[in-house]
């Protein structure tokens, strides 16, 4: 019974009231990224195009789309939620809203928001709700944060896509993830930026259901 009260405390959503208050002050970050030497928070060169992505713990996440053709830069951070300029440890309270995301900074003329789409959906399992594999909480729920309607338009029509290919392959799941507008991102702190680079043998969590997603070319396991 304490484990079924305990997962349901973690899997509900705050309510704006009761969300902790937060502050102020942004997070110090550093200006480059660790991997490639890009900006992390801008300005980015014209052209270039940004989307935000909540698929698990944050880690494996950055470095999938990091490792990307056609990815210019990538930074760990937090949205979705109430409490401005959260810390990670408020975030793994549930008490913010916020879930654990990435923000992917690309070029429309290397790479295509379908191609990107793609290794979302494969990168995990997005009918798991608020866990993913053994991290539960809100702060790890599916998410796809838009920033224009064509972006939404197609993240809405490849998650159709790639339900159908789910039935087709025996998974019974429904696919759980949000599609939203971007709201706020708020960078996460400095140690958590490109942390699998900084720390190679870190923890990932990230598991994929294994069902190709036929919006674009796969994505090889970790």
């Amino acid at each position: 019974m304490y484990i079924l009260d305990m997962f349901a405390r973690k899997t509900r959503m705050v309510e704006e009231a009761d969300a902790l208050k937060g502050r102020s002050t942004p997070m110090p970050v550093p200006e480059t990224h660790f991997v490639n030497g890009a900006p992390l928070k801008g300005p980015f060169p014209e052209g270039l195009e940004t989307v935000v992505f909540g698929m698990g713990c944050f880690w494996g996440v950055e470095r999938k789309f990091w490792k990307l053709d056609g990815v210019y830069s990538t930074a760990v951070g937090y949205l979705g939620g109430y409490t401005p300029n959260p810390t990670y440890q408020e975030v793994c309270t549930g008490q913010t809203g916020h879930n654990e995301v990435v923000l992917v900074v690309y070029d429309p003329d290397r790479t295509s928001f379908r191609e990107l789409m793609a290794t979302f959906w494969e990168g995990h399992d997005p009918t798991q709700g608020m866990r993913q594999g053994n991290d539960m909480g809100t702060q790890y729920r599916s998410g796809v944060y838009v920033m224009n309607e064509e972006q939404a338009r197609i993240a809405e029509e490849t998650k159709a896509t790639y339900q159908a290919a789910l039935k087709a392959a025996g998974h019974t799941g429904t696919i759980s993830t949000e599609i939203k507008p971007a709201g706020e991102f708020y960078y996460a702190e400095d140690y958590h930026q490109q942390y699998l680079a900084k720390n190679p043998n870190g923890y990932c969590g990230l598991g994929g259901t294994g069902v190709s997603c036929p919006v674009g070319a796969g994505v090889p396991a970790e």
